[in-house]
């Protein structure tokens, strides 16, 4: 006789969420039913342990917020966050929480009350500032404004101001004097930040880490340091949110340690599941106790199922699913990133090299193509000059990209192109370069250089590109894209700008909406500024002219016969 496991019981502030997403009463993706295993996990094999009495003080003060009981993700949520602690130190078992939720879920009510529950007589740790911080005033002051909001209409006034005091703009706790403030991006006074915890609101709007280190350089300076990042999803790439949602998936599939980062993540597991509303609670675990939202929600849905142009906002945060609707996406984006592995050693390799630029004041790019059987391998670099108008508008992290030597940066009046050939012809020594490719309308500012190198039309060996060039190989691209043919090493600046371009319908008349579809395609920019697209259109253009390539041989080893005496 098979003997049945049973769980061990959980917290009381744990177990109704739990079971809701066990007993599958709440439709959870498959991120949320990971994460409840991880948490069973946990309990059941390491000396941590809920203050199951701060829990009950903090679940308390529900009664002074307007949403009369919290939601059973968000009493899950705080309980892990703020109530859970090993046994041993008594140090907090998640400090960093990743909370990724739909629009409407309630982010900014729970940041609220978190804070309430942070600068509280219950929490009892001296000066725990709550700093929240955000890109704009209005994302940063919202919470705070929620919380004095609250307190003044919530009919214990007079007993509230007993514990804490508030102005516009700040609430202050009178027993530990923490505070809860908003911070923007603006570095005034950062250095002097002090903070218990820091509260990121909406980070997928942050480009880089900048200001994420400037804001987290204030922890540690009272206990108990703790992070949230409460969030939608968003359409920039390459950004620290989708640094999150890979380190999630690690925890909770990959078998990460989670390092007291707890990852809550709300999405649908696939684009497709947008069509039954039930699934809607995947990405919005409150969905099941609003009404009004749901309401509001249909009524998006059929805006968008009939023009999603209309409605870009909707798969990516009301769904945390983007799906480039307002664009023909070049391939989904969990292709893009299966490019990110090792490349191996190309030395003598067989290749061809693509360029592309538009202003010689702004960016270019090399892509050096190797192709052996169906695999595709590619070297991309970028130059970019400081003299470009369009770097304050630049959505990514290049100043990484320049530490890593990914990119050049270029201190000059624009990006000569020497520095282009140049390169090229360093890499002439380590590999077998037998063509180069270069759009029709750039070639004359390169076409000495080009020719020095020996890239000329009487050489065939210089394939000047036409979009005609390119609508052939688009069936070629989707191809090695959705079979994850294409390997790029860990490239970051060609995965931003593949991610940057969108297919482009192409008639009689290139590019206009009204003519004829024939079914071909070419590739243009999502948005001309702060968008670029260089990178992936040289790597289109090396494609156009692939076959130039010389493949590899497979060296064939004579068997030998084996006598035995």
């Amino acid at each position: 006789m098979t003997a049945t496991y049973k769980h061990k019981q959980l917290s009381r502030h744990l177990q109704p969420f739990v079971e809701l997403v066990e007993s599958g009463r709440l439709n959870s993706c498959k991120d949320i039913k990971a994460l409840v295993k991880h948490i069973r996990y946990c309990f059941e094999t390491e000396d941590i342990y809920v203050d199951e009495d701060l829990a009950d003080h903090y679940m308390g003060l529900v009664k002074y917020f307007p949403f009369e009981q919290l939601f059973p993700w968000q009493e899950f949520v705080i309980t892990l966050h703020d109530c859970t602690f090993w046994k041993d130190s008594g140090m907090p078992r998640w400090p960093e929480l990743f909370c990724l939720t739909g629009r409407g879920a309630g982010k900014d009510g729970t940041i609220a009350f978190e804070a309430t529950c942070l600068t509280s007589p219950y929490h009892g740790i001296p000066k725990y500032d709550v700093d929240i911080c955000a890109n704009n005033e209005e994302q940063a002051l919202r919470p705070v404004l929620d919380i004095v909001d609250a307190f003044e209409h919530s009919g214990f006034k007079a007993r509230l101001k007993k514990h804490y005091k508030w102005k516009t703009e700040s609430v202050q706790g009178l027993k530990t004097r923490g505070m809860v403030r908003g911070r923007t991006n603006n570095p005034s006074g950062k250095d002097g930040m002090r903070s218990g915890i820091v509260v990121f609101n909406e980070i997928h709007q942050y480009q880089d880490y900048k200001n994420i280190n400037v804001f987290v350089t204030g922890l540690g300076k009272v206990r108990h340091p703790r992070r949230s990042y409460y969030t939608t999803n968003g359409d920039n790439r390459e950004g620290p949110l989708d640094d999150l949602i890979e380190t999630a998936e690690g925890i909770l599939f990959g078998g990460d340690p989670d390092n007291g980062l707890l990852p809550f993540v709300c999405r649908l597991d696939k684009k497709e599941e947008v069509h039954d509303p039930a699934n809607w609670e995947k990405a919005n675990p409150s969905l099941p106790y609003l009404p009004d939202l749901r309401l509001e929600i249909e009524k998006e849905y059929r805006d968008w199922k009939k023009n999603p142009q209309r409605l870009p906002a909707f798969m990516s945060k009301r769904m945390n699913c983007p799906d480039g609707a307002t664009e023909i996406q070049v391939t989904d984006y969990a292709n893009i990133k299966a490019t990110n592995r090792d490349l191996p050693d190309l030395s003598g390799w067989s290749c061809v090299v693509g360029i592309d630029f538009s202003k010689t004041t702004d960016w270019m790019s090399v892509d050096l193509h190797f192709k052996q059987g169906d695999q595709r391998y590619d070297i991309s670099h970028s130059w970019m000059c400081t003299a470009s108008k369009d770097i304050p508008r630049l959505k990514c992290p290049w100043k990484e990209w320049v530490d890593k030597g990914r990119l050049t940066l270029v201190d000059d009046v624009e990006i000569h192109p020497e520095l282009i050939t140049e390169y090229i012809y360093d890499n002439k020594r380590k590999y077998m370069i037998r063509a180069a490719a270069i759009d029709d309308f750039r070639y004359a500012l390169l076409a000495r250089y080009l020719t020095d190198l020996g890239f000329t039309k009487g050489n065939k060996n210089l394939k000047l590109v036409r979009p005609s060039d390119i609508m052939r190989v688009v069936p070629v691209i989707d191809s090695c894209f959705v079979n994850q043919w294409l390997v790029w090493g860990d490239a970051p600046e060609l995965r931003w700008a593949t991610n940057n371009a969108k297919m482009i319908r192409s008639g009689r008349k290139l590019g206009c909406a009204d003519d004829a579809d024939i079914g071909n395609y070419v590739y243009g920019k999502i948005e001309a500024k702060s968008r670029k697209t260089d990178p992936f259109m040289a790597f289109v253009a090396a494609m156009t002219c692939e076959d130039m390539i010389l493949e590899r041989r497979a060296r064939s080893r004579r068997s030998l016969d084996v006598a035995t005496f």
